[in-house]
């Protein structure tokens, strides 16, 4: 069988768009077995892609946002295929699986569908199935979520299980692995359980804290999906995984704030806070949206826990209990070692039409006595714990506003506080446009009444130093839109002019360790 071939490098056009996919012929005896993963830009994805490099298999990455693999250092492998996919499209998707001897389906539209995510989920699965078999892709793996069946179910793991049977229904072999939560450093169940117990001393919950939970650590599961490839006994069959105990969530926030290094945790668990309730608290606690957090807030009353335990037998391993899988997150947390966020799944949206109606603009410039390079270091260090340069005060006022307006806030912070990455969260901006030493643009995610850019653009210099320029784009929407730009204008000043400022001194630092550099 002849294998259509997708190109191994997608590099960003310059500004925010993407260079045109490459397409040719590759002969399947030039490549070991072929691998599809259908969402390698999500938390799991992101994670699954090196370990079956590590493992031999070649990788075929479909995604909707190939700049988001940008940077990745296992994308580079030559194993490695990336194809811009449309995974409603089942023809073009047969196309894409050709030449692949199985194919992994992690892909999940909480984030991207809103309250219609379930059924968008069957839908992308049906498609999923129809071109799998048309490909003639021997089985599929699908992640999916613990839980008991029936009518009591969560829209959540309901959608889990509808998406299972969508998968088996053209006959292709489906092997299912079901996992409860999963702890790893930035997956969304542990950053929920990491910030409420960190920032909540005495924390006033809804009943479910006592619902009894099979958490699983992240290693654990990477090393089911992996091996599942080469132990035949698992086709078509659907597994339950958990790790070494099973704990209610009340006794998991225990443990957490023990390995953290905290005070006891005050629970006192009350009976009229409803799972709407619980996931506008998430929302205001934690990184995550309310959009995000209320299915899951809402699967939390389902007990999920292993009633089989095959799988252990078919693929011995270490299982983790839960305090060593919050031990090793943690660890990854502290070293600044996060390979994936929950963040960095979902589409990236379409770019305004910067050139149409009404466009504010406010540029700046300044000249930095250091190379682009160390300019580009430090604008890749803006945010998170590191802040802003300028006005940190009134970034922690906006992004606490935007909360409670329903938005992201400054809570999602970064993955690593040095690097970034194309399609990557920094608080409540977006990587949208990413090229090293030259360009840095951030779209807006948090709640406003029109669309607005960050973007910095580095010109280097003969003579070593460099100009950077920072241009910050708004397109309002209505009137609200005018009066939000004129409202927040007069802060400008001390924002941008201060944010400048500080890169410069940080580019000077990084270029020569020099503390201060033409100031």
């Amino acid at each position: 069988m002849w294998a259509f071939k997708c190109t191994r490098r997608i590099k960003p056009e310059q500004g925010l768009g993407l260079a045109t996919l490459k397409q040719g012929i590759e002969s399947p005896e030039s490549v070991t077995q072929r691998i599809a993963i259908a969402g390698a830009t999500g938390y799991i994805g992101g994670r699954l892609a090196p370990q079956l490099l590590e493992h031999g298999y070649a990788v075929r990455c479909l995604v909707r946002s190939p700049g988001k693999l940008e940077g990745r250092e296992w994308a580079a492998d030559p194993r490695v295929e990336i194809c811009k996919s449309d995974l409603a499209d089942s023809s073009s998707l047969t196309r894409d699986l050709l030449g692949c001897e199985a194919a992994f389906y992690l892909v999940h539209s909480m984030m991207s569908a809103g309250g219609e995510y379930a059924q968008f989920d069957q839908q992308l699965a049906i498609a999923f199935a129809s071109a799998a078999k048309a490909a003639g892709v021997a089985r599929i793996i699908y992640l999916g979520g613990l839980g008991e069946t029936g009518a009591d179910l969560s829209e959540h793991l309901s959608s889990r299980r509808n998406v299972e049977a969508a998968l088996a229904s053209t006959g292709v072999p489906v092997t299912v692995l079901r996992a409860a939560m999963i702890i790893g450093s930035g997956s969304a169940s542990f950053e929920i359980l990491r910030y409420l117990v960190h920032r909540l001393p005495v924390m006033i919950t809804p009943k479910w804290v006592s619902t009894p939970c099979q958490p699983i650590a992240v290693r654990n599961v990477l090393a089911y999906l992996v091996r599942v490839l080469s132990v035949p006994e698992t086709t078509g069959e659907v597994f339950d995984i958990g790790g070494a105990e099973t704990l209610r969530y009340s006794d998991i926030m225990r443990v957490m704030a023990e390995e953290s290094g905290l005070p006891r945790r005050w629970i006192l668990p009350v009976p009229v806070l409803t799972p709407r309730l619980s996931s506008y608290w998430i929302h205001l606690v934690t990184p995550l949206s309310n959009r995000i957090a209320r299915p899951l807030a809402e699967g939390l009353k389902n007990p999920v826990i292993c009633r089989e335990d095959r799988l252990t037998r078919l693929i011995p391993q270490h299982l983790l209990n839960v305090r060593e899988a919050i031990r090793a997150a943690l660890s990854r947390v502290a070293a600044h070692h996060v390979e994936t966020n929950w963040s960095m799944a979902g589409p990236i949206p379409g770019d305004p039409d910067w050139a149409g109606g009404t466009l504010f603009r406010d540029s700046r410039a300044i000249e930095i006595e250091a190379p682009d390079w160390a300019a580009f270091r430090a604008v890749c260090r803006l945010g998170g714990s590191n802040g802003w340069y300028a006005a940190n005060w009134l970034w922690i006022v906006r992004g606490w506003l935007d909360r409670l307006a329903g938005g992201p806030g400054l809570r999602r912070g970064r993955r690593d506080p040095d690097t970034l990455a194309y399609g990557e969260a920094l608080d409540f901006w977006r990587v949208t446009g990413f090229q090293p030493n030259r360009l840095l643009s951030l779209r807006a995610e948090m709640r406003l009444p029109g669309e607005a850019l960050l973007e910095f653009r580095i010109e280097s210099r003969s003579t070593g130093t460099c100009t950077l320029r920072q241009t910050a784009l708004f397109q309002p929407r209505g009137l609200f839109g005018l009066l939000y730009w004129y409202a927040v204008l007069p802060f400008h000043h001390v924002v941008f002019k201060g944010m400048l400022a500080g890169l410069r001194r940080d580019a000077c630092k990084i270029a020569s360790g020099s503390p201060t550099c033409g100031v």
